[in-house]
Parts: structure tokens; sequence; C-alpha cells
């Protein structure tokens, strides 16, 4: 049955869930300098994270990397714009592709974990037994795994730009007749670190957004294990729905506050 106040505002229940989903995020930032910190809870989470992931995003890159050094290449000749196609294809795999895929994978593999080890708990009384002893479940279990999800984002981040670029290059080189010395010396010519630096902070803020979103749907899921299951499949959707978000509106400010090279 639902509340008179729910009946008279559809969207209060969405509205409540968000605001939930806040706190727990600045929640966590308080804990983040609280003592003691979870150091083996944090490197056992870090491992785990990295194991499920570095293969599928290894894996992902590659024809990452392919499909937009084939699509730019193909456009650039089109248009007469051969030389830029390297400088058009690194910064689009840096900036765009490698954070997104990064987040993607994090959340879809990591957060889906992260969410059913906290929403078993939950339905078991673990968390409930936690505060009852005055164990902080934010501290104790939250913290680690956000945080390992963050390092791992980052160090994946850029391992898929790594691996994107040089299938780019390759299939660029090989597939489409580009030549080494073009490929290379268009993207001396357009690129700069801060292309770089946007590239990490992004993975590291949807890091941080993929472990708070497993961890608010891991510590308050439906009732029963039907309800676990559940729960992993919306965290996976709001992450992606928060990561599009989050992206447009780091790029937007990215392109306004960093001025392109040579301007």
């Amino acid at each position: 049955m639902s509340s008179p106040s729910q009946a008279r505002f559809p969207g209060a229940a969405g509205l409540r869930e968000t605001g939930r989903l806040f706190a727990l995020a600045l929640d966590v930032v308080r804990a983040l300098p609280k003592r003691p910190f979870q150091l083996r809870e944090f490197i056992q989470q870090c491992w785990f994270i990295a194991s499920v992931t570095i293969l599928p995003t290894a894996l992902v890159s590659i024809p990452f990397g392919a499909v937009i050094a084939l699509q730019l290449g193909s456009l650039t000749r089109q248009i007469g714009a051969q030389s830029f196609t390297g400088a058009a294809s690194v910064l689009a795999i840096i900036q765009q592709a490698a954070p997104i895929v990064t987040a993607l994978l994090i959340a879809g593999a990591g957060g889906s974990a992260i969410c059913a080890d906290l929403g078993s708990r939950k339905i078991r009384d673990e968390i409930d037994a936690m505060e009852v002893l005055g164990i902080s479940p934010i501290q104790r279990l939250v913290v680690p795994r956000v945080l390992a999800a963050m390092l791992v984002a980052v160090l994946l981040n850029g391992m898929v730009s790594v691996v994107g670029v040089l299938g780019g290059y390759t299939f660029n080189v090989i597939m489409q007749g580009g030549t080494p010395g073009a490929y290379m010396a268009s993207f001396n010519a357009l690129a700069q670190l801060p292309d770089l630096w946007i590239g990490e902070i992004k993975a590291l803020i949807f890091g941080f957004l993929a472990g708070v979103v497993a961890a608010y749907r891991g510590l308050h899921p439906p009732p029963g294990p039907k309800g676990v299951g559940d729960a992993v499949n919306q965290s996976v959707v709001i992450t992606f729905l928060l990561l599009f978000a989050v992206n447009f509106v780091l790029t937007t400010m990215y392109l306004q506050l960093v001025p392109p090279k040579g301007m």
C-alpha cells in the first residue's frame, strides 16, 4: 500500500532514494579520514575487483580503439584530413572511450559483486548486528570497497588508454594504409597533458560513483534473496545513467576551461 504522500506526489519515492544515495556518498567522504583504516579489506577488494575486470577490460579496449580508428580514418579520408586521424583517434580514446569502458566494466563486474556481497550480508542481518555492536558498516565495509573501485578504475583507465591507442594505431596503419609518421605527428601537434588528466579524473569519479551506487543498493535491497538480485540489476542500471550524465558535465567543463593546444 502506498502512503497518501506517495499517492499525491508520484515522484516522492524517487526523490527520497536520490537523497539517500547522496547522503551515503557524503557519509563515505566523511568516513575516509577516520581511523582505523581497513587496510586488509581494501587490499582484498582491490585484488578482487582487478581480478574480475582486468581481462574483460583488455579485451574490450582493443575493438574500441580499432572501431574509433577505422571510423575516424574513413571520415577524415572523405574530407581530405587524413593527417589528423592520429590526433582524433587518440584524443577520442583517452578523453572519452577509456574512462567510459573502464566505468562500465567496474560497474558491471566489480559493482555488481559489491552489491551482491553487501546485499547478502544485509538479508542475513549482519549489517544490523554490526550496528548493534557499535561498528560502522560504512567505515568497515563501504569505504574500502569504494576506494578499491576508485583505485582500480584509475589503473584500468591507463591500461585501456594504452591498449586502445596501440589498437587504433595498428588498425589505421595496416588496414587503412596510414603512415606511422603522420599518425604520431598529428597526435603530438594537437594532444596535451590535460587530455590525459581529464581521462584519469573521469575514471576516478566514475569509480567512486560505481562503488557508492553498488554499496547503496546492497545496503537497501528488497526483502529476500530475489531482492538481492534485483538490487544488483538496479545498481548497474543506475550507475550507467549517472555515468553518461556526469561524463557530459565533465566534458563540457573541460572544453570550457582548458583551451585547445595552439590557441
